[in-house]
């Protein structure tokens, strides 16, 4: 393996042969460089789709009420209809697989204007109707003060938390907002925090930087809306479905306010557990899709170097013969040509490594540059692609595998060479 000689003799052939030798490794190179630039993109997507999720309770679902479809107990199809407090002590006390229970109510631009004033500064914002548990199924941020707690509720106060793009709106840079008074669709509240969502890919109906949250209790009172609540958030207590448990809440509902069974329109819903399965499924799919094209180009460049290494046995048979008359065991052939076939793919696919690193190193420089002065940064969908030293270690390990492979072939038809018709050959 290590013989000087015959390393000598490998390099002289790549160099009498330049371009040979180029053309026939840059089948290798272009795969694992295509291998490396599409695997570490895929990491990209991944590591973006990831980050909007983070810290989000994957053990949750939504489910909200439309208009019924379907007649049922006496009353006609389209009938309008909403959640009650009622149905929220109905739940924890007949779905025991229940375990954070998040109700919320929907304001929107209640005065159809703007609806947020603040001294000279207005803003139409969207206002919801909040409980102290969202916050533990999709967390924010506090930059300034605390989120809703449960005496806000039990005392409806007249107390908000504005989003990050609220504050910049109606205060000036830096200033501190808590306790200071801001008006709500013509009703004054106490600002008692500036939240910040870790979560950008979850959101429910607007952006949640323009959002402002105020106790559901209040809000049910002040603006009129009963004990009416239009989106109920749970979790699933660990070891249960959360199919099971959007089931089971969906028809105690629909039984407590006489909806058809059947009626698939009344209630929607959503189920986050389900939705992470399918894109975890997507992104297992992509993966397997990138090797399966990175291989076959790999494969397709081993095809190139096996026929070229065919051609140098064809070129010296007539050393070959010499080789074998004078006593060179065929191993001592076989490992000859192995030895320079392993040599190509190996230069090439490591340039092809180090190349599409390179690559995605600068990739990740642009973005980090651009999501910096962005203040979508949040939201970005592709984030630090790269790939690990684990995928490195097995692109090496392809590498030497399929130079092996190449020359295989060649090399078993060296030795099959008979040394008396190699030195007749011309």
């Amino acid at each position: 393996m290590f013989d000087r000689d015959r390393w000598q003799e490998i390099l002289i052939a790549i160099k009498q042969n330049k371009l040979r030798s180029v053309l026939t490794a840059f089948g290798v190179f272009w795969g694992i460089f295509m291998l490396v630039t599409m695997t570490g993109a895929g990491n990209g997507l991944i590591n973006g789709v990831t980050a909007g999720f983070r810290n989000f309770a994957t053990n949750s679902g939504f489910i909200w009420t439309q208009s019924t479809t379907e007649p049922y107990k006496g009353f006609k199809r389209g009938r309008y209809w909403n959640f009650r407090n009622s149905d929220l002590e109905a739940i924890r006390q007949n779905i025991p697989e229940v375990e954070l229970l998040a109700p919320k109510l929907q304001g929107w631009n209640i005065s159809g204007g703007e609806n947020v004033i603040r001294g000279l500064k207005t803003g139409s914002y969207t206002i919801y109707g909040e409980v102290p548990e969202y916050n533990i199924i999709d967390p924010n941020e506090m930059i300034y003060g605390r989120f809703i707690n449960q005496k806000d509720i039990d005392d409806r106060r007249k107390v908000c938390v504005i989003g990050e793009r609220v504050y910049e709106v109606m205060f000036e840079k830096d200033e501190n907002p808590v306790g200071q008074y801001i008006r709500l669709s013509g009703v004054w509240f106490q600002v008692i925090g500036v939240a910040k969502p870790i979560n950008t890919n979850i959101s429910y109906g607007s952006d949640k930087r323009e959002t402002i949250y105020i106790p559901l209790t209040t809000m049910q009172q002040t603006f009129n809306h009963g004990d009416a609540v239009h989106l109920i958030c749970f979790t699933a207590k660990k070891g249960e479905s959360v199919s099971k448990v959007v089931d089971k809440i969906e028809a105690l509902v629909k039984e407590r306010h006489s909806i058809s069974p059947t009626d698939k329109e009344a209630v929607m819903k959503i189920n986050i557990e389900e939705q992470i399965k399918q894109i975890s499924y997507l992104f297992i799919g992509i993966g397997a899709l990138i090797w399966i094209v990175g291989i076959g180009t790999l494969i397709a460049g081993a095809v190139g170097i096996s026929n070229i290494m065919l051609v140098v046995v064809k070129e010296r048979t007539k050393e070959i013969g010499v080789q074998r008359a004078i006593g060179a065991r065929p191993w001592t052939i076989v490992s000859q040509i192995l030895t320079e076939s392993v040599f190509l793919t190996t230069i090439a696919g490591f340039i092809g490594l180090a190349l599409g690193t390179l690559v995605l190193h600068l990739a990740d420089l642009a973005l980090t540059v651009s999501q910096a002065s962005s203040t979508e940064e949040q939201g970005a969908f592709f984030r630090h692609p790269e790939i690990g030293l684990g995928l490195a270690l097995s692109a090496l390990a392809v590498l030497v595998v399929t130079g092996f492979l190449a020359g295989l072939i060649p090399a078993q038809k060296a030795v099959r060479i008979k040394p008396i018709e190699a030195l007749r050959h011309e």
